[in-house]
């Protein structure tokens, strides 16, 4: 499969699913200042109209776009990973309502702060509501699980770990979420996520 990405934008959830399926991933970094393929400089738009990542080239006329589908597609059709309860089923359920959750609430409350034109009473607003959807995760993790929904990583994680790395440019933190720290510290730890950390340029190859 081809990904398009770009190095710690939200394809770095799909990425990181792919690898944890065991699935060959052929990467094309994607410069959103300028909108180019960056190893052939052609249009990205001319490939993902929507202009943005992360779009999976699936072997269709159009490739798939949209993270929370793609992480989807990504544990269906590769089930024998376990990133994901059948479909159909109650623990589904759970994974699909916390891809909801972290792309409606968390992911979009990010997006004020990455942006120029914003004004300093609207990134505080943003600040203030990031926050407050990371204290409910805190809350999540209190009985001690180990992810999201309970002992097993899920495509859930992948995405949550990629928004919860925004904390660090955002100057956010995650001094004020101790377990969720502890969680991002745990799930940084599987070769997984190392490989897609790595292959990005986001960690030092050993």
């Amino acid at each position: 499969m081809k990904l398009y990405f770009s190095p710690g934008a939200c394809s770095l959830s799909p990425h990181i699913a792919l690898r944890e399926a065991g699935v060959p991933v052929e990467l094309e970094r994607v410069d959103l200042a300028s909108g180019k393929i960056v190893a052939s400089g052609a249009r990205f738009r001319d490939v993902n109209p929507k202009g943005y990542v992360p779009a999976l080239d699936i072997g269709e006329a159009l490739p798939l776009t949209e993270g929370a589908a793609i992480v989807q597609h990504i544990a269906d059709s590769h089930p024998e990973a376990g990133l994901a309860p059948a479909a159909g089923t109650p623990a589904r359920a759970r994974v699909n309502e916390w891809l909801t959750f972290l792309s409606s609430e968390l992911h979009k409350s990010f997006g004020p702060l990455f942006s120029p034109d914003t004004s300093d009473e609207a990134k505080q607003a943003a600040i203030t509501k990031v926050k407050s959807r990371l204290d409910m995760i805190e809350a999540t993790l209190a009985d001690g699980r180990d992810y999201l929904t309970g002992a097993d990583f899920s495509i859930a994680d992948a995405y949550l770990f990629t928004l919860a790395n925004w904390t660090g440019p955002t100057k956010i933190g995650l001094a004020d979420q101790p377990r969720l720290a502890a969680y991002q510290a745990r799930v940084a730890a599987r070769p997984a996520v190392q490989a897609a950390l790595k292959a990005e340029g986001l960690l030092e190859a050993a």
